[in-house]
């Protein structure tokens, strides 16, 4: 049987940060990129805003 792997990101105090995923679209070809970052969750916003 295969062993079940668990990753946590979280401490006592719950989860702090949050995956975001992005589409971004390439000036040069146009096709779209995926933009993927573990930031803190004060920052999503900015993230989205495109100031991150």
């Amino acid at each position: 049987m295969a062993k079940k792997a668990v990753a946590t990101l979280q401490k006592g105090e719950g989860r702090t940060n949050t995956k975001c995923i992005k589409m971004v679209k390439s000036p040069k070809t146009g096709a779209y990129t995926f933009r993927e970052e573990m930031i803190p969750n004060e920052q999503v916003k900015d993230f989205f805003d495109g100031k991150i």
